[in-house]
């Protein structure tokens, strides 16, 4: 298997574990020290950190689902663009765009860039109560 049908399987597990809410499997796709940066707070977040937000956002959201709308090998891992998709508890259907940049080293995520514009999130915040850190 070449470097980029490597790095396109990574991407595709990536994918299936988010989707899946599968923590352990989101553990094994990152690096132990892997950093999650996010364009609307820019700080990073630690891999236990991101744990807990695709959890938090699982108990939210109903059929949820990353669709992806691009994905591109990069020299050093991979890009893409998805819209992740579900279903609020009224019902209301959810759709909010982002790019996502993955810098991969030794088969695993060392680096997430997420790139969001923040105001898709706040049927999200709103049932946190604004608090999008909640566990």
């Amino acid at each position: 298997m070449s470097q980029s049908e490597q790095i396109l399987a990574l991407a595709e597990r990536f994918i299936e574990v988010l989707n899946n809410g599968d923590a352990d499997g989101l553990r094994a796709i990152y690096s132990a020290d892997a950093r999650i940066w996010h364009n609307f707070s820019e700080e990073l977040q630690s891999v236990d950190e991101n744990i807990k937000t695709m959890l938090w956002i699982h108990r939210i959201l109903d059929n949820l689902e990353y669709d992806i709308q691009r994905r591109e090998v990069l020299p050093d891992g991979f890009m893409q663009q998805h819209i992740l998709r579900g279903t609020l508890a009224s019902g209301e259907k959810f759709a909010m765009p982002a790019c996502a940049i993955c810098k991969v080293e030794n088969g695993r995520i060392v680096a997430l860039e997420e790139y969001l514009d923040f105001t898709h999130t706040a049927p999200l915040r709103a049932k946190a109560d604004g608090n999008t850190k909640e566990t």
